[in-house]
């Protein structure tokens, strides 16, 4: 059976078409387009509200709502994904795809494409200053999902919201926590999602410096973008792109037919936003 490759933005109407060819296992399947395609789940449901999480490890609710209020969420035109604050308050990562559409063209104009983030219980919005993006690709639909990374600033900062930090290069078995907003079946705009998992191997590597490296935790529509954490929850591995299997319709067991992965924070992503949390001064010279 052929091996499908979704990438999990959400569209408002929530009617998903088939995603590009895996370029990691050969062509994908091309599934007709539906109300909604389940998210992929690795064994027992693992993902957890901020104040589950906090009482299942015996953490403190409040500090840990603190510790992720950079994780937001993004809407551009009818499209919803997850983003975050990383290294300042007016800069965010999230996957070239909740940008960019499948003609390569961005997905709206700068008055509706905004990321929103909850800080201290109040949620803040700020458009995103659509000319700063650089990104691995403005095709990404088009393109391997290795470089379907993307950078920009806010038109205005998000002031409150520690940004996380940039963590060393991801490892395969490194636990990690995976933060989101945006899942379709998880509250969507308004829910962030949390858990613990680890990650497995490395795939694709890009010229750009950046790697797909799988891993267990369950994710899925709208949650495109998403942090991938280091154990501490504060520092930034990579982002959530998409998952690849045989069956994304059923509950299976972490493997290579069924996983979901991260595109990580390496070479030119982690130049990006250096860059643009520096001022932005050469982001034009870097964008693909």
């Amino acid at each position: 059976m052929s091996k499908a490759l979704f990438i999990a933005a959400a569209v408002a109407a929530f009617c998903i078409a088939a995603t590009p060819e895996s370029k990691a296992f050969g062509p994908a399947a091309r599934f007709r387009a539906q109300t909604a395609i389940p998210v992929v789940v690795f064994g027992d449901e693992a993902r957890r509200t901020l104040g589950e999480f906090a009482r299942a490890n015996r953490l403190d609710a409040a500090a840990l709502a603190r510790r992720h209020a950079a994780s937001g969420v993004i809407h551009c035109g009818n499209v919803r994904g997850a983003g975050q604050l990383t290294l300042a308050d007016d800069v965010i990562t999230t996957a070239a795809h909740v940008f960019y559409g499948r003609d390569g063209a961005l997905r709206a104009d700068g008055a509706h494409c905004l990321f929103t983030a909850t800080v201290a219980g109040v949620a803040k919005t700020s458009p995103i200053d659509l000319s700063s993006i650089i990104s691995g690709n403005r095709d990404p639909y088009a393109n391997p999902a290795v470089h379907d990374w993307a950078v920009a600033r806010l038109a205005r900062p998000l002031k409150g919201a520690a940004p996380y930090a940039i963590g060393p290069a991801a490892a395969p078995a490194q636990r990690i926590e995976f933060v989101a907003r945006g899942h379709q079946d998880w509250g969507g705009a308004k829910q962030m999602s949390i858990e613990a998992c680890a990650l497995h191997e490395a795939l694709n590597a890009g010229a750009e410096g950046t790697r797909e490296i799988s891993f267990d935790c369950a994710a899925g529509l709208g949650a495109s973008g998403g942090a991938v954490l280091d154990a501490s929850g504060a520092r930034l591995l990579g982002i959530f792109v998409g998952y690849r299997s045989v069956a994304p319709d059923q509950p299976l067991a972490f493997s290579a037919q069924h996983y979901n992965f991260a595109v990580t924070l390496e070479g030119a992503f982690r130049r990006a936003v250096e860059t643009a949390a520096g001022g932005g001064a050469g982001a034009s010279a870097e964008r693909q």
